[in-house]
């Protein structure tokens, strides 16, 4: 190691003199300022891609049916609490998380800040009410669940 302190007055003049040796980019044309010239630049500069209505469109159906859904699961009228009713909960709320997922996609496409954040409170719902119904069937919260209903007495006769 160098015991000596670095001298950064030195160092920063050797990089100015190799910026200094660089070629330096093509200016404005004669008779045109700096100024203008980026100015006039930054105006024909492309703009963002505009916003297709199928984009507003699929955001709004995604969006709606994860609403629909989101406010359905909490109310569901059938058995849930294991076999074939438990795997058609755990399907609806997959559809759930899925059409969050794609909501989200179509609202970052189309730049709709608020059904964004509408999209992602629908995808936090939806992975909760999976946890719920998903962490007590593989033992990780207190309470133990089945996956499968358990067989019921023997048929008599």
């Amino acid at each position: 190691m160098n015991d000596q302190p670095r001298n950064w007055d030195r160092e920063l003049a050797e990089i100015d003199k190799a910026i200094a040796k660089m070629p330096t980019p093509p200016g404005p044309p004669a008779g045109v300022s700096r100024t203008a010239a980026t100015a006039g630049a930054a105006a024909a500069a492309p703009a963002a891609l505009p916003v297709r209505r199928r984009d507003r469109a699929a955001t709004w159906l995604w969006m709606v049916l994860g609403l629909t859904l989101a406010v359905a699961l909490p109310l569901w009228p059938y058995a849930s609490a294991c076999g074939t009713g438990l795997f058609g909960y755990l399907a609806v709320i997959a559809v759930l998380v899925l059409s969050a997922i794609l909501a989200l996609r179509t609202s970052w496409r189309a730049r709709q800040g608020k059904a964004n954040a509408l999209a992602v409170v629908l995808l936090l719902w939806g992975l909760t009410l999976a946890a719920a119904a998903v962490l007590p069937r593989i033992g990780y919260a207190k309470a133990s669940a089945a996956w499968m209903c358990p067989a019921g007495p023997p048929p008599q006769g």
